[in-house]
């Protein structure tokens, strides 16, 4: 049986209330002429805040100018001078995406309240007029699917890699590609190989792509996490308890006061999914939707927080089993570096220098975990927003639309051991992250295997995500 969202099913007291925020000003009916750039205004302090949802430029400014820039040189990213690129492993996310269905019914039912409201309303909100005469233009059959600018993001995204490792990426250079079996990650993977042109050994725009869900949708196939996580609510106590918080009344409450709606009438959901459209108006269309004028860049944090909590509790650290779900995706990615030492010692061509594989945030975000990156000290919880202000932990700058984190095999001559002849970088969201175990951007190949020995060696996808034997269904067990 389902408990009821609420505080108290996480057995959480709620949080102090935050600072108070910058109230909305109402707009006389004669600053009509200036409504876009006021909305641009109000969309500005918004745009660090989608979660999930952000466009990739918010963590690559550089390239709202010039998509094919490769942005500022990383300082100490320089390897040793004889270091050549043996293999690319590459695990992205598609690029921009349409809501989803059930998010666009939302959006309509909040749109179909505003137009029910009288006429006469309309001078005392005008907030909730010019919503009720935005245009509803999302359908259902949209569905999650690739935006436009979501092949472009996959297509640049391609050249520039192309650009950023040219001998890797060169002619009869063979390519893998791997996908999720999603629609938008399928035509994500078609649009990544259309950036890099008919150059490389597939010879044409014609894609075979490897549909491989048990790596790029583990979440799917553990039976551990879908019953544990993914189905079951007080799984996600801590989620609903903030819905049902302080930080997230006062924004509901400002909302409905807006739109000149009983604050009955709103939820946390409906909110949400009039900040998220704020987010996907701007990533698919680049526009500044009137959507964006119902926020403030303090209520933007509370919503990014919401947004974080779910992550962080579905697919980061709540669970172990979240992370561990992943060790199938980690262990493949190592034994492809694997091969590519063992043909490169044996002196062979490598035979596979570039793989690339396309699935979700929700691919992306346990296996970051995995590896440790982005863990604060205290876990997020829905009673300390305060204190989570500077978290490590901000989906938005770990996973937005099209993240990509990637792994490059050098092999190094003239080196002083036989152990630092094979070296490892990983860039995520084309940026060098340091390694846990030495704090430098570049490794030895073994001192990385090693330091993920227990990981490599231990952590067994099948075993992990068997249920238990006994018919459990709290998520005290993980």
């Amino acid at each position: 049986r389902k408990r009821p969202r609420s505080a108290s099913s996480c057995g959480i007291r709620a949080a102090a209330a935050m600072a108070s925020r910058r109230a909305g000003a109402t707009l006389p009916s004669a600053a009509f002429l200036l409504l876009p750039l006021l909305l641009a205004m109000a969309s500005a302090g918004l745009n660090g805040y989608f979660g999930t949802k952000s466009r990739y430029e918010e963590v690559n400014p550089h390239l709202v100018g010039d998509p094919l820039s490769l942005g500022p040189a990383a300082a100490g990213s320089r390897l040793p001078a004889a270091c050549a690129p043996l293999q690319l492993r590459a695990v992205l996310r598609h690029g921009t995406r349409y809501p989803t269905a059930g998010q666009i019914r939302r959006l309509g039912e909040l749109h179909a309240r505003l137009l029910r409201r009288p006429a006469a309303a309309a001078a005392a909100c005008p907030a909730a007029a010019d919503l009720a005469a935005w245009q509803m233009w999302y359908e259902e059959s949209l569905d999650g699917r690739l935006a436009p600018q979501g092949r472009r993001d996959m297509e640049h995204l391609a050249r520039r890699l192309a650009a950023r490792f040219p001998s890797l990426f060169a002619a009869r250079r063979r390519l893998e590609l791997a996908s999720s079996s999603k629609h938008r990650c399928l035509q994500s993977s078609a649009a990544f190989r259309r950036g890099l042109g008919p150059s490389l050994s597939l010879g044409s725009d014609d894609v075979e792509v490897e549909v491989n869900d048990s790596l790029m949708r583990f979440f799917d196939h553990c039976a551990k996490f879908v019953a544990l996580v993914e189905e079951n609510d007080t799984a996600m106590c801590q989620v609903n308890a903030f819905k049902e918080g302080p930080e997230m009344r006062k924004v509901l409450e400002k909302v409905a006061s807006a739109l000149c709606l009983p604050v009955e009438e709103l939820n946390a959901d409906l909110v949400q999914v009039a900040f998220l459209t704020c987010s996907y108006e701007l990533a698919i269309k680049n526009v500044t939707s009137p959507w964006c004028s119902l926020f403030s860049e303090e209520d933007a944090k509370v919503l990014e927080y919401l947004n974080d909590l779910k992550q962080y509790w579905k697919r980061g650290y709540g669970y172990d089993i979240n992370s561990r779900s992943s060790c199938i995706l980690f262990q493949d990615i190592f034994q492809h570096l694997d091969k590519a030492v063992e043909e490169s010692k044996s002196s062979k061509p490598i035979s596979s220098p570039l793989i690339v594989q396309v699935g979700h945030a929700e691919t992306l975000q346990p296996l970051l975990a995995l590896m440790g990156f982005f863990k604060d000290d205290e876990p997020l919880k829905a009673n300390n927003y305060v204190r989570q202000t500077h978290r490590k932990f901000r989906s938005g700058r770990i996973v937005p639309y099209a993240a990509n984190l990637v792994f490059v095999l050098y092999h190094c001559d003239q080196v002083k051991t036989s152990k630092e002849e094979y070296q490892v970088q990983m860039l995520l969201n084309e940026k060098l992250m340091p390694f846990h175990h030495s704090n430098e951007t570049i490794s030895t190949y073994a001192d990385l295997k090693d330091y993920y020995k227990d990981i490599l060696e231990n952590c067994h996808f099948k075993e992990e995500c068997e249920l238990p034997k006994v018919n459990i269904t709290a998520v005290d067990e993980l």
